[in-house]
């Protein structure tokens, strides 16, 4: 049951999360010449968007597990 509601509750979290944010970031570095002992990079940050229906379907899914430990804790 325990571990059931940490994972309950993750998924509700990571949703909640999803719908709050919208989006996650990163950056990348990378080289674009090389010459020698010389090195030229670019740092880029990138941003990958997030659609809500995979937050309302993470915090569904969440919801679901909880319903099910419940009802397999009273049979």
């Amino acid at each position: 049951m325990k571990t059931t509601l940490i994972a309950a509750s993750a998924l509700i979290l990571i949703g909640a999360a999803i719908l709050a944010l919208g989006h996650f970031s990163y950056r990348s570095r990378e080289t674009v010449l090389k010459i020698g002992a010389i090195n030229a990079t670019v740092e880029t940050t990138k941003i990958v968007p997030l659609p809500p229906l995979l937050g309302w379907a993470l915090m569904g899914g969440g919801a679901v597990v909880l319903v099910y430990a419940a009802r397999s804790q009273t049979h």
